[in-house]
């Protein structure tokens, strides 16, 4: 642990998996958005006026997507494994009581209205539940309708076989591509949110919210980390886990 000051710490949060994962997933999603609005409705043709095979534009496109879209699948099942591999702030609990307490109370505070929110040196319950709804409940949606729309011309696949079932659960094909299109809105929302979010938390807590997820660390009092059961992670011993994760 780094003592900044008497009462100041650095505190040890994001830890190098956790990290990786948040840039990868960040990279995948900016390309399945960007190729995947393309795709919907391409806005650049070919500029040749021949054939749209010479300049393979939607070809390519379509690649980059279907790249995007297996790393952006393995990605989150990594992510899966360190939910139970990482550290306390890795984790949630949506079955505690004081966790739907905290919530309320967390959005009474972005309401700018009185409220009772303990501090957070992780993510605060709200957060914790959207990245659960969104990025857990909403990635799962967009995974099987991109890959059941990606085997779709090959039925009799394995593959083709192993997501037949997707049309039973979200209707026919152009339901499934109106599914799969919604979210990838809904991930566009959500990321001007969160990226207005980490500002405004780094803005007014000073805590390093912005630099964390590059360095793993934020400054927090020492007091509000050890009453909020935080792991105060020695910065040695942070290096050391950080070189043990590469």
């Amino acid at each position: 642990m780094e003592q900044l000051s008497k009462d100041v710490v650095k505190v040890y949060v994001w830890e190098l998996p956790v990290r990786i994962f948040h840039w990868i997933n960040a990279g995948a999603i900016m390309l399945l958005i960007l190729t995947g609005l393309y795709i919907g409705k391409p806005i650049v043709g070919s500029t040749t006026g021949e054939e749209a095979y010479y300049t393979f534009l939607m070809g390519w496109v379509r690649y980059i997507h279907f790249f995007a879209a297996f790393l952006f699948t393995a990605n989150m099942i990594f992510r899966l494994y360190w939910v139970f591999k990482g550290n306390s702030f890795v984790t949630t609990n949506v079955l505690r009581l004081a966790f739907w307490k905290e919530i309320f109370q967390t959005v009474k505070f972005y309401l700018l209205m009185k409220n009772r929110k303990p501090h957070y040196t992780g993510h605060n319950p709200l957060a914790q539940l959207t990245y659960l709804v969104l990025m857990g409940g909403g990635s799962i949606v967009a995974m099987f309708t991109g890959f059941y729309l990606y085997f779709e011309p090959q039925p009799e696949s394995f593959f083709g076989k192993l997501f037949a079932w997707v049309p039973f659960l979200f209707g026919g094909s152009f339901s499934v591509r109106s599914w799969h299109h919604l979210m990838a809105w809904v991930f566009i929302i959500f990321i001007v949110i969160h990226v207005y979010l980490s500002f405004r938390e780094d803005w007014l807590e000073k805590n390093g919210t912005m630099s964390s997820i590059f360095t793993g660390f934020k400054t927090e009092k020492k007091d509000k980390v050890e009453t909020h059961g935080g792991e105060i992670q020695p910065m040695a011993g942070a290096a050391q886990k950080d070189a043990e994760h590469e």
